[in-house]
């Protein structure tokens, strides 16, 4: 998967706003953040990234309630917007975005079968949040992830 293009675009817009970025993965375990500091020149707009695989780290990190989690389960609108939040305000980033989702090939579920993964952002102090559904197996799913998560980021960038 090349994100460069797309992380490239991503850093001229943040950096045009003078803001930094914060990422908070569950699904993608860090691949998001690695794919912004695959660029050199990252640190001048990539503040830090969160991986918060267990419910108690997106809880214990990114400040996600546990009831939250306890009653829309980890892979929600609810805590994904959460997660967004929390990297924001535990960082000095203007723009965060959080993935929350089933990866598979296990964890599916008839409400949330794999592939589904839910987005949150954090754009200076706004927040917004989608789900989307993606195809295939493990990899193909966390690519994807990656690859709509700069995306939809950049977008929301350029947009505020």
């Amino acid at each position: 998967m090349n994100t460069d293009p797309l992380c490239t675009q991503l850093a001229e817009a943040l950096q045009q706003r003078g803001w930094m970025m914060a990422t908070a993965e569950s699904c993608t375990g860090g691949m998001i953040a690695a794919a912004c500091t695959a660029l050199s020149g990252s640190s001048n707009w990539f503040e830090r990234g969160y991986v918060t695989y267990s419910n108690e780290a997106k809880a214990e990190s990114l400040g996600v309630d546990p009831a939250a989690i306890a009653s829309h389960g980890a892979v929600s609108e609810v805590v994904a917007r959460a997660m967004a939040f929390g990297a924001a305000r535990h960082s000095r980033a203007q723009a965060a975005v959080a993935v929350t989702g089933v990866a598979g090939p296990t964890g599916g579920t008839p409400d949330k079968p794999v592939g589904t993964v839910w987005f949150g952002f954090s754009v200076d102090g706004r927040l917004s949040s989608e789900t989307v559904r993606f195809d295939g197996g493990r990899a193909a799913v966390r690519e994807a992830t990656t690859k709509h998560a700069l995306e939809r980021l950049l977008a929301l960038v350029r947009a505020a």
